[in-house]
């Protein structure tokens, strides 16, 4: 089992910028890939950034540029810096971890924290 805590969402105007983190715990000896995702009421989760353990990234086209994504293995952290924000970011932003305890991938979220981005 995997535990994911999410801090740093809150409410900035646009323009400005926030950073999440992203706090794994339990068996993070199994965790590959990290990331976040985020969603909006009606809408399905949509990936944002994710990071692989050998610091490999990827970004939805939305956000490249803007955002960044990196990783502290010794303190099991993600962060997110989210820089030029505009109003469409806001959203709650989930984090997630990629395990594999054995041969099949299992999946961990958070439970979230809600960017609000002001015009």
């Amino acid at each position: 089992q995997v535990q994911l805590v999410e801090s740093g969402g809150g409410l900035v105007q646009a323009g400005g910028s926030l950073r999440l983190s992203c706090a794994a715990s339990g068996s993070i000896f199994n965790i590959n890939a990290m990331g976040w995702y985020r969603q909006t009421p009606g809408e399905q989760r949509e990936l944002v950034a994710t990071i692989t353990r050998g610091s490999s990234t990827n970004y939805a086209y939305s956000v490249k540029g803007r955002f960044t994504i990196s990783r502290d293995n010794a303190k099991n952290t993600v962060y997110l810096q989210m820089n030029s924000l505009k109003p469409e970011d806001t959203a709650v932003y989930y984090c997630y971890a990629e395990t594999y305890p054995g041969i099949l991938k299992v999946d961990y979220w958070g439970k979230g924290t809600l960017v609000t981005v002001s015009s």
